[in-house]
């Protein structure tokens, strides 16, 4: 079970920051975690909901044993609501659901806890309905906001948050855990620079999707390169089918970007590593006199800003066209 030494060890300033406000007995009544996926948003949001809940707690640190904390690892206890994105938004009846709850008394203590995930995605009615729930809060509600994007947020629902800014595990720590586990150091390459979450990085190695993932993108490069003109058609017959649900398009489009960064990094310093693509091999001699620096900076501008496009829910497949269309000229 993850303990705040654990974390100090992955985020020391957000890690201090919350245990000091424990050991003064001054616990935010809502608190604001942002910071890229697998920087530890949802491990510190478990585990300061069992220190509130848990029954047998030394220090900051929750028991882990106890009835209540072992009711938080499975989902299962009554006074804990998780909300997550209704389709691609949280909505305003999940948040009138949640302020219905909130009027009962709490099944074992007066305690309440909430956390929001992906809080950028509120609607902006429901984002009004829960501000005005975080007008007034009560002594014994605590709110946890998790999001990738905190400025996406209402600047009122920010400043009734204390906010806890987490940083990208490095990641030259995070590629030798995951040699630790037994990943070769180049496909360690490729997952640290995906993800920050060992368990996320260790479960991608093993997944077929991702590997067809990985061949699928690797193959649009060199479409680029050798037949450009047959590229919309790539992206209908192999992209499209493959890269179906939304965190999919986005994990298609950071393998996108690491691809276009590995030859940016060729041109600039021939002596780098490359992440994604082959670095000794005639097909990135190819790619580096197809893409000239300037037009590789103006690519990965174009895939941010299609990351970008995705997070505002517009339609992927819409998404993907252009950006082919716009890469190809």
């Amino acid at each position: 079970m993850i303990t705040w030494e654990e974390i100090t060890d992955l985020q020391p300033i957000a890690s201090r920051t919350i245990i000091n406000s424990i050991n003064k007995g001054r616990v935010s009544h809502a608190y604001l975690l942002q910071g890229e996926r697998g920087t530890g948003k949802r491990d510190i949001a478990l585990l300061l909901a069992k220190y509130l809940f848990c029954l047998n707690r030394e220090g900051a640190n929750p028991c882990h044993t106890c009835n209540n904390c072992k009711r938080i690892d499975s989902g299962n206890h009554p006074d804990l609501h998780w909300i997550e994105p209704d389709g691609q938004s949280i909505k305003i009846e999940q948040v009138r659901n949640l302020q219905k709850e909130f009027t009962y008394s709490g099944m074992e203590s007066n305690q309440k806890v909430y956390v929001i995930q992906d809080a950028d995605t509120l609607t902006v009615n429901a984002a009004n309905r829960l501000l005005k729930f975080l007008e007034e809060p009560s002594k014994q509600t605590t709110a946890i906001m998790l999001t990738e994007n905190g400025h996406s947020i209402l600047s009122t629902i920010r400043s009734r948050c204390q906010i806890i800014e987490l940083q990208p595990l490095p990641p030259d720590v995070m590629n030798q855990r995951l040699q630790d586990e037994g990943v070769h150091h180049l496909e360690a390459n490729l997952l640290s620079a995906l993800t920050n979450n060992t368990k996320e990085a260790l479960s991608l190695h093993q997944d077929e999707w991702f590997a067809g993932a990985r061949k699928i993108v690797v193959q649009l490069i060199e479409m680029y390169v050798q037949k450009p003109e047959d590229v919309y058609l790539f992206i209908h017959q192999q992209w499209i089918p493959h890269f179906k649900e939304r965190t999919e398009q986005q994990m298609g489009l950071d393998l996108l970007l690491l691809g276009f960064q590995d030859i940016l990094h060729q041109h600039i310093k021939e002596d780098t590593t490359t992440v994604l693509l082959p670095k000794e091999d005639a097909k990135m001699e190819r790619a580096m006199m197809s893409f000239s620096k300037e037009q590789l900076l103006f690519i990965l501008q174009l895939i941010l800003t299609a990351k970008r496009k995705l997070k505002q829910n517009v339609q992927p497949t819409l998404v993907m066209e252009q950006l082919a269309l716009q890469i190809q000229r």
